[in-house]
């Protein structure tokens, strides 16, 4: 019998058939070869759907709360759409990131590009997954008030992401080998235009528009800028849901995390090694100068005993506690209006929800 969370995740997934087959019927329209149109299907297929969908279905998640209610069938599926417009987002990035990090597997299958005929075809592959997008978007929300206000999300967060892993590109790459490069300071910034922007604050701030939330508006006297208040939220969720990545990568196990870490032997700029670096001694700073980012086991190992040596699993027990209830006080510090407002006013749960689905996560 399905649960709850697997029956939300197959209505999610219905929508997706429906949005695929719209774009495959546009390239038909534009009287495009048939091996062209499958292509362009079999790409769609392979790179958009099969992940953990957590920043599409938080779209869905964050319209029901705002709206405070059920949502109707038609502001399911818009929710619901730009919920795949995200999931598109991802693809187009994860195809692209693939390439430049030369990997061989992405969610237990081979990479895209590594599959056979596709190769450097997969650059524009990448395009179309992220030009999708404006279609649906111009298709589904040309004729609302707020569909400038998407154009302008989707836009800013993709330069956002890019700025991201230009920085983090340039810092750790895996044939050049500079710790001196890392810091926190660095890390905390790639984190937060890499990761934190597009996978927390665009779902939330996608949703907040298409249930009317304005730039500002009086709640008890006070003026609530809810977009502003939503980054102040949302991007240290981010930075902490990264770190918590960068931790299991070291700390979690592959039956745990469904992959082996490699942060070590790829040179990444972790959170880990940040740590490690800002509190070695001077003869641990020798060892991780001269062991890490190398693709070789023993030299891992060694990276790990000055991560133990540090007392990391303590520091990240401390950094998650503290973490939590620095966010905990920003979401009460929220100014909610009395009783049940449908749209139009930010609400706590938003946030709640997105801390509770990834405080002391395992995987």
């Amino acid at each position: 019998m399905a649960t709850d969370k697997q029956e939300r995740r197959q209505k999610f997934e219905g929508v997706f058939a429906k949005l695929r087959d719209d774009l495959v019927d546009r390239l038909k329209g534009e009287n495009m070869p048939p091996e062209a149109v499958e292509w362009y299907r079999r790409n769609l297929d392979f790179n958009v759907p099969g992940g953990k969908l957590n920043r599409g279905m938080s779209v869905v998640d964050s319209v029901e709360i705002l709206r405070g209610r059920k949502l109707t069938e038609d502001e399911y599926f818009k929710a619901a759409l730009l919920g795949w417009c995200i999931e598109l987002l991802q693809a187009f990035f994860l195809v692209s990131d693939d390439m430049m990090d030369h990997s061989i597997t992405r969610r237990g299958q081979p990479c895209w590009y590594r599959v056979e005929g596709v190769g450097l075809i997969a650059i524009n592959d990448a395009f179309m997954l992220e030009g999708a997008i404006y279609l649906l978007l111009k298709t589904h929300f040309r004729e609302e008030p707020y569909y400038v206000h998407l154009l302008e999300l989707f836009h800013d967060t993709t330069f956002q992401t890019e700025m991201g892993q230009l920085v983090d590109l340039i810092t750790a790459p895996e044939d050049r080998i500079d710790l001196s490069q890392f810091s926190l300071k660095k890390h905390a910034f790639i984190v937060q235009y890499k990761t934190a922007y597009y996978s927390f604050y665009l779902s939330v701030a996608l949703a907040m528009r298409v249930c009317g939330v304005p730039e500002s508006y009086e709640v008890h006297g006070q003026t609530v800028r809810p977009y502003e208040v939503a980054l102040s939220i949302l991007l240290p969720l981010g930075e902490y849901f990264q770190i918590q990545d960068d931790f299991l990568d070291y700390a979690g196990t592959p039956e745990q995390i469904g992959k082996i870490g490699t942060d070590i032997v790829d040179n990444k700029c972790s959170w880990c090694v940040n740590v490690a670096l800002a509190e070695a001694t001077p003869e641990q700073r020798a060892v991780l100068d001269a062991n890490y980012g190398r693709k070789d086991g023993e030299k891992e190992a060694r990276v790990k005993e000055v991560y133990e040596a540090i007392g990391l699993r303590e520091r990240y027990r401390v950094y998650e506690e503290e973490v939590k209830t620095r966010i905990d006080g920003l979401i009460a510090s929220v100014p909610e209006p009395e009783g049940n407002v449908d749209g139009g006013v930010l609400k706590r749960g938003v946030f709640t929800a997105f801390l509770n689905k990834i405080y002391k996560r395992t995987k």
